[in-house]
């Protein structure tokens, strides 16, 4: 337009490239406990558990899918760090994250019990985005979760980040937590990078925005 229509510049002259000077401020992704609790509470029953799950474990939507019990199922052998699950109590149970990777989770007991009382009989395969996933719970995850949960997070707290975010939650969480228990960051990082299943500790570091 400045070359031809106003000819402002000359045909064959550039305008210089003007690059901002002020770091890129990045929005978090994480709900408080607080919003996490008012979302789960404009969820059904079946929805707010996995929310809620989600939340206290940082779990994947389809990883809700493929909860199982330590005894049905034994975690992929990675280096594991005795500061795990650091001041945190509860019940293990191993899920399928990204790459087929099997670990092992914490799930406070209340709702572990919870959990259990939606049993299935015998597994069931589910289906999430043409994907098979063999369930043993009767619990909300995958797509359509998500979906309630980015629903529910716009009517109770007039926004969304995406269920996502409960995993940003988590890692905000815990590192607050073992950093107060004395860990230095560069051992909680690796401690959260541990429970949430990432390959490398500076794949946490973006949750911590």
């Amino acid at each position: 337009m400045m070359q031809h229509v106003t000819r402002a510049i000359a045909p064959n002259e550039k305008l210089p490239v003007v690059k901002c000077e002020v770091a890129q401020i990045l929005k978090s992704r994480a709900y408080t406990p607080q919003q996490a609790q008012l979302v789960a509470n404009h969820q059904t029953e079946h929805n707010a558990l996995a929310t809620q799950i989600a939340f206290a474990a940082g779990l994947r939507a389809h990883e809700l899918l493929t909860i199982a019990r330590l005894d049905e199922r034994s975690p992929d052998k990675r280096p594991t760090a005795d500061t795990k699950w650091l001041g945190r109590t509860g019940e293990f149970y191993t899920v399928i994250g990204k790459g087929g990777l099997c670990r092992t989770v914490l799930i406070p007991t209340a709702l572990a019990h919870q959990l259990e009382s939606r049993r299935y009989s015998a597994p069931k395969v589910r289906v999430d985005r043409g994907v098979n996933y063999l369930s043993r719970y009767n619990l909300a995850g995958g797509s359509a979760w998500s979906s309630s949960f980015t629903q529910a997070s716009k009517r109770a707290i007039y926004r969304s980040s995406g269920a996502h975010g409960l995993r940003h939650s988590y890692a905000q969480q815990r590192m607050a937590e073992l950093q107060k228990s004395g860990l230095s960051r560069l051992a909680a990082l690796e401690t959260v990078s541990q429970e949430m299943g990432h390959f490398r500790p500076e794949i946490t570091e973006v949750y911590l925005r």
